[in-house]
């Protein structure tokens, strides 16, 4: 898969992952791993991305005497996931285009 496109999937899976309940770090993982491989050393350049554009908050809590980073995403994080179903629209559009047999026009 294109390197882009997939980094663009990923952010949204990450979103996707925590759009129900906050969610830290090994439960996104395991949440988006049955969908699209993904691990620890390419979730936090993720989580950072998403948090610099807004798109989530970070929260830190204790939790079982550590100290855990707790993710939640913003009005903006849920308007990027809605805006990615009408862009996958298209996507599903040029896709049906470019896979159609010839002669069936």
């Amino acid at each position: 898969m294109d390197i882009q496109l997939k980094r663009g999937m990923l952010d949204i899976c990450v979103l996707a992952a925590i759009k129900g309940e906050d969610s830290y770090g090994y439960k996104i993982i395991k949440d988006v791993r049955p969908y699209i491989d993904i691990s620890e050393s390419t979730l936090y350049p993720i989580l950072r991305r998403l948090e610099t554009a807004e798109l989530l908050t970070v929260r830190t809590a204790e939790h079982n005497g550590r100290l855990r980073k707790y993710y939640r995403i913003t009005d903006a994080g849920k308007r990027r996931i809605e805006a990615f179903k009408e862009e996958w629209q298209e996507l599903l559009a040029i896709y049906g285009f470019i896979s159609k047999e010839d002669g069936n026009d």
